[in-house]
């Protein structure tokens, strides 16, 4: 009898899974490439609906690969852009005219005649008019062939917001707060965001021939669940796309992490029940349940799918133990170690002690944010503990904090008489340019340079108040952040051998390093890899220092670790988690007013607060002690 594969079995629309968004954008690039060229050879044009955003940069930069590498030709196709920001001029930096030009058009042989936007400088009395030609441009063209999509955290699709309608077309739309939120980092500060834009309808992507969908990243996960599998509400513009014929989702394992499949794999077929696996669904039983693990009972597995986890393991209490005494055991006031612990399930090693640990902070502040409490811990505890800032995060501090550091600087000359000097015209220079700054314009070099120092600043005042000396305070200017737009350049070589220079130094027993990826302009991630190609670099050359250095990879600014992940949590007193948000004030160039904050609203030590006390709140309900919270960490083996 054949066995049928059941693992995607609740999923309303076909999903195709890569381990990158590289490999992900590959195959779309193919499915795109085929199609012109068939297209081509029956002497017909390719009409093609583009998207915009962070999701289709990688796609772009592979059609244009192909096209300079391989001959793909675009002087057959045809193109239609979902949508634009309203009101938009078509050379702002943050024009999706700007954008195609800059990833596709301009690199290709496409004709500028055959490309179409919606225009964001329509008069608004002419709105109407212009959705409407948008509407029978794409049906003279031949109607499109082929839609290419992204989704907003929120679901939409285009910018077709919650509560969009099935049979809606082309027009102008008030854009969701929490779009805008999110969008911001495009723009600086909420305020230049706009709060309209004119889109495709719901309807008009429907009558595409063929639509693909592609997401990457955690951040993607939650609303790909409810696409994908949940039924299809207005709610959730993007689950609209189960009523198409020819519709499917391209995701990376990031933005898949979420579909039943792999979160809850014993709900789709067989699976291995292996240590972890027997953690995430004892864990997610308790807390469905909102009972104590050991308080499971074998109705309580068999109500909710996990029948054959008793039949392979046996007895429901033992297995409940097993799951406890994990949980149990990641829970340490000691993160370098403990010199008098004999337990071999301690999460650190007790020797060497004590250790040199290193923290990678990718901006700034990410290291009192995300690990505050460890990290003053490491030190108290008697660790040569050193903190790598790896960029100077000078893109974050808004236009007024300069401002007002540069009228502090006068007036401290002032108020000493001290001579016209080479600084005083600097400043008077960096003044001039900040009172005349367009909002699409690039800082100067000068104020950049202003913007770092009081990042970095700020950041050895947390040192020294955590307890460091100078020594163990290293700034990094890692090139690849140092653009002087929101946009960043790629990892280069330049990067690696910073850090390498760094590792070769310290030889660190114990490295920390940022592992969420959900920063709006993805610095997270590249720091990542420039730590982990370092690593591997220096593995491949046979470094030998690195057989007793464990990576430890923390979150809390912009997301936590799921607690089925969580290998080593750290708890912390009512008094400690003060501590910690005293040391986050100190960055005050993101106080009051977090740039780029993504689509949280919150200030960065509200967010750390609340996580902090929701993983302590969670080991609790599970049946551990109660904390007043905890910092959650997961080894990465490299």
């Amino acid at each position: 009898m054949t066995k049928i594969d059941l693992t995607d079995s609740l999923e309303k629309i076909p999903v195709k899974i890569f381990p990158s968004p590289q490999e992900g954008s590959v195959y779309v690039a193919n499915i795109i490439a085929d199609l012109i060229r068939k297209k081509n050879a029956a002497g017909e044009k390719c009409v093609i609906g583009l998207a915009t955003g962070s999701s289709p940069k990688s796609l772009y930069a592979e059609l244009v690969r192909m096209h300079q590498t391989e001959g793909l030709s675009f002087k057959n196709v045809i193109t239609f852009n979902l949508d634009q920001y309203y009101p938009m001029d078509k050379d702002a930096l943050q024009s999706y005219h700007y954008f195609m030009r800059k990833y596709l058009f301009e690199q290709t042989d496409i004709d500028p005649n055959n490309y179409y936007l919606p225009e964001g400088t329509t008069p608004k009395d002419k709105i109407k008019e212009h959705c409407l030609d948008y509407e029978r441009k794409i049906e003279d063209a031949g109607g499109l062939d082929l839609q290419i999509l992204g989704i907003g955290s929120n679901g939409h699709i285009g910018f077709n917001e919650p509560g969009s309608g099935i049979y809606t077309k082309t027009r102008l739309i008030t854009l969701d707060n929490s779009t805008r939120i999110a969008n911001a980092y495009e723009f600086g500060n909420m305020s230049q965001v706009p709060r309209m834009a004119i889109t495709m309808g719901i309807s008009t992507i429907l009558k595409s021939k063929k639509i693909i969908l592609m997401a990457w990243g955690e951040t993607k996960a939650p609303v790909i669940k409810k696409a994908v599998e949940e039924d299809d509400t207005e709610d959730i513009p993007a689950s609209l796309l189960q009523n198409h014929d020819d519709c499917s989702f391209v995701l990376d394992d990031a933005a898949a992490s979420e579909l039943t499949r792999f979160k809850y794999p014993w709900l789709t077929g067989e699976c291995e029940w292996d240590a972890n696996m027997i953690k995430r669904a004892v864990v997610n039983l308790a807390l469905k349940l909102n009972k104590p693990v050991l308080s499971l009972t074998n109705n309580d597995y068999n109500d909710n799918g996990l029948n054959d986890l008793l039949t392979e393991k046996g007895d429901v209490y033992e297995i409940n133990l097993q799951v406890f005494y994990l949980l149990r055991d990641s829970i340490t006031g000691w993160p370098g170690g403990k010199p008098t612990e004999s337990r071999l399930s301690h999460p650190e090693r007790n020797i060497p002690f004590p250790k040199r640990s290193l923290i990678f902070s990718p901006h700034p502040d990410d290291d009192i944010i995300s690990m505050g409490g460890t990290f003053m811990r490491l030190h108290d505890q008697g660790h040569d503990v050193h903190v790598a800032y790896q960029t100077s995060g000078n893109i974050a501090v808004t236009d007024e904090f300069v401002t007002r550091f540069i009228d502090f600087a006068v007036g401290f000359e002032n108020m000493f008489d001290m001579d016209e000097s080479k600084s005083r015209n600097i400043l008077k220079e960096a003044t001039d340019f900040l009172q005349q700054k367009k909002s699409s314009e690039k800082d100067t070099n000068d104020i950049r340079a202003i913007k770092g120092l009081i990042r970095r600043c700020e950041a050895k005042a947390t040192c020294k108040y955590v307890g460091l000396t100078d020594e163990q305070i290293h700034f990094q200017n890692l090139p690849f952040y140092e653009t002087g737009t929101i946009e960043k350049n790629p990892m280069s070589e330049a990067d690696v051998q910073v850090t390498l220079a760094l590792l070769k130094e310290l030889k660190p027993q114990q490295i920390f390093c940022a592992g969420d990826f959900a920063d709006p302009h993805g610095t997270h991630k590249v720091c990542f890899d420039v730590v982990i190609t370092a690593l591997q670099r220096l593995k491949e050359e046979g470094a030998e220092w690195l057989n007793d250095c464990w990576l430890w990879l923390y979150k809390g600014a912009w997301q936590e670790w799921d607690i089925t992940e969580i290998e080593m949590a750290i708890p912390m007193s009512p008094d400690q988690v003060i501590k910690k948000r005293h040391g986050i004030f100190i960055h005050q160039s993101q106080k009051d007013s977090v740039p780029f904050q993504g689509s949280d609203d919150r200030e960065f030590w509200q967010r750390a607060e609340e996580r902090n006390a929701n993983t302590a709140q969670l080991y609790a309900q599970l049946g551990l002690t109660q904390y007043a919270a905890m910092e959650a960490f997961r080894r990465w083996h490299y």
